[in-house]
């Protein structure tokens, strides 16, 4: 439980001290995905995207996942936390892929986790999860390989779609 605490406090401060040093621009996005953790689970929520230039990007966001789990439904609570990665220099279409690496957590596990994003909105992520004490959902426990699969969709698309 100490490493898991010292973990959060060490993003803490990243995502704290780097957000104190420039002026961001935030944007809205709408979350749907699916998310592998021992079981299956679908993935609905919200996300805000912080960003000064395209090489960085900073996401926070919020999240339910829901699934079958020994065969009850089950419904957890997520957070998570992402930087998008890409220097290339002199591109044409703005910056098409993104290296990812951040943090989820649930009230049941936290997971380090890396990947790719395109356009910081088709997501696939991969991590490992340690549980968070002795809990589990409905019996199981939710430790091990962490596969994510997310559409991260900027409101401002969905308003524009329905004008």
């Amino acid at each position: 439980m100490n490493k898991v605490r010292f973990v959060i406090t060490i993003l803490t401060v990243f995502f704290l001290g780097t957000f104190a040093k420039a002026q961001l621009t935030v944007h809205k996005m709408v979350n749907v995905g699916y998310t592998y953790q021992n079981q299956s689970f679908g993935e609905v929520g919200g996300k805000l995207l912080f960003l000064k230039n395209d090489d960085v990007i900073y996401r926070l966001g919020a999240s339910a996942m829901m699934g079958s789990v020994n065969s009850q439904f089950a419904i957890m609570p997520k957070v998570s936390t992402d930087v998008l990665l890409n220097f290339q220099k002199n591109v044409d279409f703005y910056h098409s892929y993104y290296f990812l690496i951040g943090a989820e957590g649930t009230n049941k596990y936290v997971a380090p986790k890396v990947g790719f994003t395109l356009f910081g909105i088709l997501d696939l992520t991969g991590g490992y999860a340690f549980p968070i004490g002795n809990s589990g959902i409905n019996g199981k426990e939710l430790k091990g390989l962490n596969i994510n699969f997310s559409l991260n969709i900027p409101t401002v698309f969905i308003h524009d779609m329905f004008k």
